[in-house]
């Protein structure tokens, strides 16, 4: 059957991946991809859709509740991956992230109840549940304790997303995925930082002493993870999204490094940041046992393949200065 998804931050790196992952999966369906086209967005993400007849993009904000109506028009089914996302970002100006992920995520809202959109998917993150000791996982019972000002913003929009369910019967999911890694993200972010620097022998800064915990989850398994719950997920429910890959973050950078052939001497340890999560790690038996849906990847085959594509992307001339030019300017919650 025919469908049109709408699509938010589809230039961003998980929306991106997503976009091409719709396209190639389900030769039926028209993607239109909603984006401000901020910092995080790169058109090149997307260039090979470009090409495709079902395929359109629309430049606009997701705070603009004129012009989202206007473009989701028509749409069968709403995406939302947009938002802001740094935490270092957040702690310097919380204003644009309550900005961006609260309101705008009400405005998408607003726009799908009042022309009737099938489904509402509103894409979360770990984080909204704040931190973990050394034992135990987050399920999708786990009270919200958010703890940087990004996280909160996130969790707002949650409670949006719940609200609209209990108040008006939309047919709204969440999903609530770990640290995703893979092509396309943004240099900001720790993998994508350390694989840029060390490929110019630049130090890696690492935060704190590198023990915060993390759970990994390779982009395309997140993808295929979003389009079940896409086709088969219950309303009003939450889907946790986990990689099952617990690393400490120093563990990744060395890792990094020992694949590019580099010395762990690059390592450069920086002051922490303020309220640093320590752990975070996901139960996803809910989508197994629900939708079938487990990752296909191990941390030691995506990370292959990432390496691969910022090898490709250097190769090309693509150096992403971005990461490379500030070396504290990083951010672990991938």
């Amino acid at each position: 059957m025919s469908r049109t998804i709408w699509v938010t931050g589809g230039m961003g790196f998980i929306g991106s991946n997503f976009i091409l992952h719709m396209l190639r999966e389900h030769p039926d369906y028209t993607i239109v991809n909603y984006d401000a086209l901020t910092y995080a967005g790169d058109p090149d993400n997307v260039r090979e859709a470009e090409p495709n007849p079902r395929y359109r993009f629309v430049r606009g904000d997701i705070t603009d509740a004129e012009a989202v109506e206007d473009a989701m028009e028509g749409a069968d089914a709403v995406v939302h991956f947009a938002a802001e996302s740094h935490v270092d970002r957040s702690i310097a100006d919380p204003a644009a992230f309550v900005r961006t992920n609260v309101l705008g995520t009400q405005m998408l809202l607003e726009a799908a109840r009042r022309l009737g959109v099938r489904r509402f998917v509103h894409v979360s993150t770990d984080e909204v549940y704040g931190t973990l000791g050394a034992t135990g996982l987050f399920s999708e019972t786990t009270p919200l304790a958010p703890n940087s000002p990004y996280s909160a913003s996130k969790a707002g929009s949650d409670l949006l997303v719940r609200a609209y369910y209990h108040t008006y019967g939309m047919d709204v999911v969440t999903t609530r995925c770990s640290n995703n890694y893979g092509p396309r993200q943004h240099p900001e972010k720790l993998i994508p930082l350390v694989i840029t620097r060390a490929l110019r022998n630049l130090p890696i800064p690492v935060y704190g002493n590198g023990l915060n915990v993390r759970d990994w989850l390779y982009v395309e398994d997140h993808c295929r993870a979003v389009d079940l719950v896409l086709h088969q997920g219950r309303a009003g429910e939450v889907y946790n999204i986990g990689g099952g890959n617990e690393l400490t973050n120093l563990e990744v950078v060395r890792r990094i490094l020992d694949e590019l052939g580099k010395p762990h001497s690059l390592i450069e340890m920086v002051q922490d940041r303020p309220g640093h999560d320590l752990r975070y790690a996901i139960d996803a038996s809910k989508l197994a046992s629900e939708l079938g849906w487990r990752p296909a990847h191990t941390f030691e085959q995506g990370l292959r393949h990432t390496l691969d594509w910022y090898r490709q992307r250097t190769a090309r001339g693509r150096s992403d200065p971005d990461g490379a030019d500030r070396p504290r300017q990083h951010d672990t919650e991938g």
